[in-house]
């Protein structure tokens, strides 16, 4: 068990803050700690631990973009540099690295392999809300988020590849996982701006 201390959660969210202007980047970084802390519960890990990964794996997405996919500049890189010298655990920096592929850091750990699983799931979960008549993911099922994965049109800069992947890597059934992540979502909707009009 690791017991290194961790940042706090409102240091994390001050990076985030500091580095990132997008209401919709940082909404996404909500969902994906939301997702992360369900699953951290689900599993029996730690909670605080993986939601502060979710929290900061995109923090300096906007500032450092990585069209590229150098898999040692730009987002994820840079901002595990920042967040190594604010103290963030290496197993943490480990999983950041990894949910980008092109960096070539395997996924070994759970927390890794959850982190890819959810990120561009939660980003298709938020575009299936917000096509909703009320914008609310309190009434998203994954019926109907499966169905507009299948619409490559829909949500354009979801790559459907790492959903399935993701689900598979963590050996989690897909609808299960969309389920499970839309419930996540919807525990902290208000602050996603998904809780409807």
């Amino acid at each position: 068990m690791m017991t290194d201390p961790l940042p706090s959660r409102d240091a994390a969210l001050a990076l985030v803050h500091q580095y990132t202007a997008s209401d919709s980047l940082r909404k996404h970084m909500l969902s994906v700690e939301a997702a992360m802390r369900a699953y951290a519960e689900k599993l029996g890990e730690d909670a605080e631990r993986w939601g502060l990964t979710g929290l900061v794996h995109d923090f300096d997405y906007e500032r450092y973009p990585n069209e590229a996919h150098s898999p040692t500049e730009g987002h994820p890189s840079e901002g595990v540099r920042i967040l190594r010298s604010h103290g963030f655990p290496e197993d943490i920096l480990t999983a950041i690295l990894g949910h980008g592929t092109y960096t070539n850091v395997p996924r070994e750990t759970t927390m890794a392999k959850t982190l890819f699983a959810v990120d561009e799931l939660t980003g298709l979960i938020t575009a299936t809300a917000l096509v909703r008549p009320t914008k609310s993911v309190m009434e998203v099922e994954a019926k109907s988020v499966r169905k507009k994965m299948k619409d490559k049109a829909f949500a354009r800069g979801v790559n459907r590849e790492d959903v399935l992947e993701g689900a598979r890597d963590l050996g989690v059934d897909l609808d299960e996982h969309i389920d499970f992540v839309i419930r996540a979502m919807q525990g902290v909707a208000p602050s996603l701006g998904l809780a409807g009009t």
